[in-house]
């Protein structure tokens, strides 16, 4: 696809898309969202036009990567595919795709309308006050930062926030570790400007990209082009020479200078709280406003889940499974980070036992590289014939086959954030974390009670001749 309004066709077309008028930026657009992400069954995206204070075709669009048909859309996959499925292609495209770097381009669609100088007012575009205790409205949440290394010269993209603090400031805040974070140091600790550009409504798939644990040194738009099978059109900034993506919907491009700090915060944030309060942040100052006619503003909501960050299940889960390959841990069966962790708080991996220790290295090895390191809070390790996708199985297996005295492993001072809710605002961002060990002890693997569970071949026999009785249930 070649850009968001693109990709919104193709959505429209296959009926994942709800188009409203007339809601308010304040409070109601976000709420509609949630009420909407939660609700059982399709929970489409969500296009806003005629918005409250702000003339038609000036619009927001939100859930954008909320459900898997509209995931598997963007990585170019078949839409019907199932979580498992999903899980593997993503493994063996990621492995074999070609780095492809952006191709440079005179011009593009986000240079429709070129705003600079004291010209610049950021509230021309609908900007929301996403949930009651925000400190204010914030123009970037589905968002794309791009920056430059100083010294290696490598682009990043990543996904990080920024409140509205005036016409043409953003308090932009990026959680520690990050590499959006590393690079803005960089600059300060030179006594150097910090030079970005800030996307609010791109392309899905690099959106995709930038929300990704793409190893340091990887720009998102190589990734992105080796994705697509072709590159990313970019145009060079004229402030900061960064490469922006052309059919972007809105850019802004500026810089950050050492020292220019201002309060920003809270927001409520993907793990589902108001957790980081309101602290010093470097701040934004917008040189430069790009956009395109009727520009679409990509808006992300955080909430407690379900929420649009289920996509990162998938993506974070078919990491975690190649890490835990590449650090040599065998007989991976599967791998899910839940949901109801906000894809990072529990991750769940299924191994077949072949030795002594096996469940509890995978545990111990998928608790800290990099794809699961950032907040994780729980591991838990299954036994193959646990499927890790169905939470039910997942807690009865740590309900039958794990003793809490010798089963549990817990360790301290871990990577975590301020999004954390148990970190208090100003401290060191440490976290805890506990390996549960939901595996059949292996010196009883043998001995062990057999499963009271008909065999697949006969359950398969059965529904062959009982089927379509039985699956008649649910209209009852």
């Amino acid at each position: 696809m070649k850009d968001l309004r693109e990709w919104i066709k193709k959505v429209e077309d296959m009926g994942e898309l709800l188009s409203l008028e007339h809601a308010d930026w304040n409070l109601e657009i976000g709420c509609i969202e949630e009420v909407v992400s939660q609700r059982p069954g399709k929970r489409p995206a969500l296009l806003f036009d005629n918005i409250k204070d702000y003339p038609p075709g000036y619009r927001i669009v939100s859930n954008v990567l909320g459900s898997l048909p509209r995931l598997c859309l963007t990585a170019g996959f078949p839409v019907d595919y199932k979580p498992v499925d999903f899980i593997n292609r993503w493994r063996k495209v990621s492995k074999e795709l070609k780095l492809t770097p952006p191709k440079f381009v005179k011009t593009g669609p986000v240079m429709e309308n070129v705003i600079t100088g004291g010209d610049i007012n950021l509230l021309k575009f609908p900007v929301p006050l996403v949930h009651h205790l925000d400190g204010g409205r914030y123009i970037a949440t589905g968002a794309m930062s791009i920056t430059r290394d100083p010294d290696e010269g490598w682009v990043n993209i990543g996904t990080y926030r920024g409140q509205l603090i005036d016409k043409q400031s953003i308090g932009w805040y990026i959680s520690p570790g990050k590499h959006g974070t590393l690079q803005r140091a960089k600059y300060f600790d030179k006594g150097k400007p910090c030079p970005a550009v800030i996307t609010l409504g791109q392309d899905p798939t690099l959106y995709l990209a930038s929300s990704m644990e793409i190893p340091w040194g990887i720009s998102e738009y190589d990734f992105t082009g080796g994705l697509q099978g072709k590159p990313v059109e970019v145009i060079k900034g004229a402030y900061t020479g960064l490469p922006i993506p052309a059919t972007a919907e809105i850019a802004l491009e500026g810089e950050c200078v050492p020292g220019d700090l201002l309060p920003e915060g809270p927001y409520g944030e993907w793990p589902g709280y108001h957790a980081s309060g309101s602290m010093p942040c470097p701040v934004f100052r917008v040189k430069a406003v790009y956009h395109r006619n009727k520009p679409i503003l990509h808006v992300y909501v955080g909430h407690r889940p379900p929420a649009e960050h289920l996509y990162r299940s998938y993506i974070r889960s078919a990491l975690l499974w190649d890490e835990l390959e590449a650090a040599g841990v065998p007989e991976v069966k599967g791998v899910w980070c839940h949901e109801a962790g906000s894809t990072r708080l529990i991750n769940i991996i299924a191994i077949k036992q072949r030795f002594a220790g096996h469940s509890r290295q995978a545990g111990m090895i998928a608790s800290q590289v990099h794809s699961a390191a950032y907040m994780n809070r729980f591991t838990i390790v299954v036994d193959e014939d646990v499927d890790p996708f169905d939470t039910d199985a997942v807690l009865w297996a740590m309900a039958t086959r794990c003793d809490p005295a010798t089963n549990i492993v817990t360790m301290d001072r871990c990577w975590s954030s301020n999004l954390d809710p148990l970190v208090t605002p100003g401290e060191p961002t440490f976290n805890s974390r506990a390996i549960i060990d939901a595996c059949r002890p292996w010196e009883k693997l043998k001995e062990f009670p057999k499963v009271t569970e008909r065999t697949p071949e006969y359950k398969a026999e059965i529904m062959k001749k009982w089927g379509k009785k039985i699956l008649r249930i649910d209209k009852i």
